[in-house]
């Protein structure tokens, strides 16, 4: 089991440099970025559950959970920055089930925007049998079987290290992601490598399959031949936000590597660590609402459609 003192030794120094290399006020963008999107989350996820009709459809049910998934990961991470920024005592439980709800919702978003692109191709590939093969309920199924997946194995750190852990009351002077998983790693490395960058891996190559398999089928319908057409459009505006959501994942990837190197200096992890997680891990999550607000015409129309009836109902309250 690795010692606490060497953890409160390590979470010690990354303090120290993230006051001296000022990086605290990183805690900024990460505000602003994050009170954006959720400024614009709960308004879509209100578009899809009052309408009966987005409802019913596999898509909007994937997309409202991948906004459900965003606001929890948003708020966890936000919550987490300014308790860093602030340097509050952060007992080690409260830090390890933060971080693994967050590892829970970062997975759970990455798995839902892959069954995205193979909802498409489903409904591309097989039209007349698409609300059979992914009706509501099964959707329903596979969303909860996606959480239940994604939970699994952050839980299960968890409780091994409960298990293992011999003061039930340390602290910690700072709740990162990497500082938990990277001490971890020492005594799981090869299941946390298999978790992160294998399943990170799987889902990349199953959506280049089925973007590539959806070329294919419709290179022959002609929506691909101009330039601005609308399908070369929504696949690049598509392409930009899933690599923006793998990225960050990849980079995490890449601080798990550097964090047991001796020849990296420690102000190099700090810097990396922290523009990931307040940055780069951001942009897709505030990007994503504004996208499907403005790519799926039902949502817009929906919100539209609530904007009106909110403003007929203050004009008969004043009157």
């Amino acid at each position: 089991m690795t010692s606490p003192t060497l953890i409160s030794n390590f979470t010690q120094e990354w303090v120290e440099i993230m006051l001296r290399l000022h990086l605290d006020f990183f805690f900024i963008p990460t505000t602003v970025i994050t009170l954006a999107t959720l400024l614009a989350d709960p308004v879509l996820l209100t578009c899809i559950f009052l309408s009966r009709a987005l409802r019913q459809e596999t898509r909007y049910l994937l997309v409202a959970n991948t906004l459900v998934a965003d606001v929890l990961f948003l708020v966890l991470n936000l919550a987490t920055v300014i308790c860093n920024a602030v340097r509050a005592q952060i007992p080690w439980l409260a830090c390890e089930l933060m971080t693994a709800v967050t590892i829970t919702a970062y997975c759970c978003a990455i798995l839902t925007v892959t069954l995205m692109v193979v909802d498409t191709y489903t409904a591309v590939r097989w039209p007349l049998r698409y609300h059979d093969l992914l009706p509501p309920a099964r959707t329903h199924r596979i969303l909860l079987g996606v959480w239940v997946l994604a939970a699994m194995y952050p839980f299960s750190l968890v409780i091994m290290m409960e298990v293992e852990r011999g003061n039930p009351h340390e602290k910690m002077a700072v709740c990162l992601v990497l500082v938990s998983l990277g001490f971890i790693q020492v005594m799981n490395k090869a299941g946390i490598y298999i978790y992160f960058f294998v399943a990170a891996l799987i889902c990349a190559a199953l959506i280049f399959f089925c973007y590539i398999r959806l070329y294919m089928v419709t290179r022959t319908q002609g929506i691909w031949q101009s330039r601005f057409s609308r399908a070369r459009v929504t696949l690049l505006a598509h392409g930009v936000l899933l690599l923006l959501y793998f990225a960050p994942g990849f980079v995490f990837s890449l601080e798990l590597l550097l964090f047991q190197r001796k020849d990296i200096s420690q102000d190099v992890r700090v810097w990396i660590s922290t523009v990931n997680m307040c940055v780069f891990m951001l942009l897709p999550r505030a990007i994503a609402p504004y996208l499907y607000g403005l790519r799926y015409r039902e949502i817009s129309d929906t919100l539209m459609q609530l904007l009106h009836q909110h403003g007929r109902l203050s004009q008969i309250t004043v009157t």
